[in-house]
């Protein structure tokens, strides 16, 4: 993206939101927080950024401070995204470093969790769902939503039915009652568009959807929200 197509964006989807009972996040890339929180400034999209380090301050060249970003304004925070896990070589306890940097700076996560096609075929999905939900107890669960997003469902053209997707999500809601004491909302973010919508997030257990390519056309990311039960979140 780029200020002019952000502002366009913008100008674009705000007014489709306004009164709406959904809770949005727009998290573009960092260049674009600054006006990406001017723009949302007393609007019903709120601004999220999709990464930050787990330092307040120090020699981490190239990294980005969660308490930066609460004080530009930003108020949420993607963690563990599955590109970042498979691109940049993030960890279970690197991502946890950074939820936990990110939450105590006042910022709410979205902690993504999945498996891979492989991991999926070998039976290992909820075993995996199991490993990567283990570091959470931690966090304070009052800004803490889960993603779950199936790596072999991003971008492949494959699609978790509805079955695979109430599966992983009943498990997921499970596991952060155990190690949280209370119910966190749990999106899922595997290929959402506008025509698959509907049924994903009619799926028991779906609060909301992380949406990725679908949601850099303001039109198709509005027609993913209508779509959405009223107590649902989009991110």
């Amino acid at each position: 993206g780029s200020p002019s197509q952000l502002a366009a964006y913008c100008e674009e989807l705000l007014p489709k939101l306004e009164g709406g009972p959904h809770q949005v996040v727009l998290c573009p890339p960092f260049p674009l927080l600054p006006q990406a929180v001017m723009l949302c400034a007393g609007s019903e999209l709120a601004a999220g950024a999709q990464n930050c380090h787990w330092a307040r301050e120090g020699a981490f060249t190239g990294e980005v401070s969660p308490y930066l970003l609460a004080e530009m304004g930003v108020s949420w925070v993607i963690i563990a995204h599955s590109e970042r896990r498979k691109l940049f070589g993030e960890t279970d306890d690197t991502a946890l470093a950074r939820a936990k940097a990110a939450q105590e700076a006042g910022l709410s996560v979205i902690f993504c969790v999945g498996e891979t096609l492989a991991e999926r075929e070998g039976g290992e999905t909820l075993s995996v769902l199991q490993r990567q939900t283990a570091v959470l107890a931690g966090l304070d669960p009052q800004k803490l939503v889960i993603a779950y997003e199936p790596v072999w469902a991003i971008g492949t053209g494959h699609n978790a039915t509805p079955a695979q997707v109430a599966e992983a999500h009943a498990f997921i809601h499970e596991r952060l009652q155990e190690l949280t004491g209370q119910a966190v909302p749990v999106l899922y973010g595997g290929s959402v568009k506008p025509q698959n919508a509907g049924e994903l997030l009619a799926t028991p257990g779906v609060a909301g959807a992380l949406v990725g390519g679908a949601s850099l056309d303001a039109g198709s990311f509005f027609a993913i929200i209508q779509a959405a039960p009223v107590a649902g979140a989009k991110g």
